[in-house]
């Protein structure tokens, strides 16, 4: 017997999965008619000469759910997605999405066409109902100038668009550069998605890592604790890579799901990224677990640089640091060039143990 959103939410609260919060569950009250819509009347094909004259099914608002960190957005949007029984939906991260958009479009160039968004965005209505974004935020300019069309024109052919975000879509592309151009893009979301803030009290990443180890050392007798922190943090999910456009460059990084990144020390600090690398990596993801950072000396001095600079890059954005490393913060780097300045880097890797550290 099918069941509705609130009966999966409460079935999974008795199973000890979740906590029950009033705040997730008015959001699944929002998401169900969309469910029960996507399910019943967006597979409608009109027969006969019925087909001919009748417009599709105008479809209802989807969603723009915002909210604080670790709150539960993405858990409530992936309940609704998983438990919406159609095959024409699509769930990926708006950065990622963002990425094929420009690549399809430059593939469309190639064939000579003056408008290159607009097939792009059929094709992708051709075969969607149900699109669904985690972590909306816009950080590009090359993203900020093509998202207000590409909404008008994904919502003008019917598909269902719900999103998450950490900030209100007012908020959206803040200070960014020509930031007027991307105001109509505000009115397209406020106008034709439903607007929810998510006002839970609890941090539930805070709350699943309260009294959970988030610093271990040494890096080499870590057995599977990163592995596990993953699987609570994610709900076991497989995860994918996620390229971040940064000033023309495109940088990777290797896993990635609901809001949270799984990488190496050399996956991040043994490439050639720099401050905006960094930054852009912590708008990204609210919790990062990095794999083996090594004992820092003038050998590695380039790769210690980086470093700090992405400690320093998390610790200002309150991104959740979990990692194994070679040694204790104070331990890291002892000798060589930089390592007086390191003293800084080990004192905030210090204070981002703490089991209360980025809660607002």
């Amino acid at each position: 017997m099918r069941q509705t959103l609130e009966q999966i939410y409460h079935a999974r609260t008795e199973a000890g999965e979740l906590r029950p919060d009033p705040a997730q569950l008015a959001v699944l009250a929002i998401l169900e008619p969309v469910r029960n819509w996507l399910e019943t009347r967006a597979t409608e094909k009109p027969k006969g000469l019925t087909a001919l004259f009748r417009k599709p099914p105008t479809p209802p608002k989807g969603l723009y759910l915002w909210g604080g960190v670790g709150r539960g957005k993405s858990m409530v949007m992936d309940l609704f997605f998983a438990a919406t029984d159609i095959s024409a939906k699509r769930r990926v991260h708006f950065h990622a999405f963002m990425q094929e958009i420009h690549h399809a479009m430059h593939e469309v160039r190639k064939t000579g066409a003056d408008d290159a968004l607009a097939p792009v965005a059929a094709d992708i209505a051709s075969h969607l109902r149900l699109l669904a974004f985690d972590e909306m935020q816009i950080t590009d300019i090359a993203d900020a100038m093509l998202v207000g069309r590409l909404f008008d024109l994904l919502l003008g052919a019917g598909v269902v668009i719900v999103t998450t975000s950490n900030r209100a879509p007012q908020d959206l592309y803040k200070n960014g550069l020509s930031r007027d151009f991307f105001l109509p893009f505000i009115d397209i979301l406020i106008a034709r998605l439903q607007v929810a803030e998510l006002r839970s009290p609890q941090d539930y990443r805070q709350y699943l890592l309260a009294g959970v180890q988030v610093y271990f050392h040494p890096a080499g007798t870590v057995g599977n604790q990163l592995n596990q922190i993953w699987d609570e943090l994610t709900g076991q999910a497989a995860g994918a890579p996620l390229v971040l456009a940064v000033n023309g460059r495109k940088t990777t990084l290797p896993r990635v799901a609901s809001g949270v990144c799984f990488a190496t020390f050399w996956d991040l600090c043994g490439q050639p990224f720099g401050p905006a690398d960094f930054l852009a990596i912590a708008a990204a993801v609210r919790v990062l677990i990095l794999r083996d950072i090594p004992q820092l000396s003038s050998a590695n001095y380039n790769e210690a640089k980086r470093f700090v600079t992405l400690i320093d890059a998390l610790y200002e954005a309150k991104v959740r640091l979990i990692c194994s490393a070679a040694d204790v913060p104070e331990r890291l780097y002892i000798e060589g060039a930089g390592s007086f300045e390191f003293e800084r880097t080990a004192s905030r890797l210090r204070e981002m143990q703490g089991a209360d550290w980025g809660q607002a």
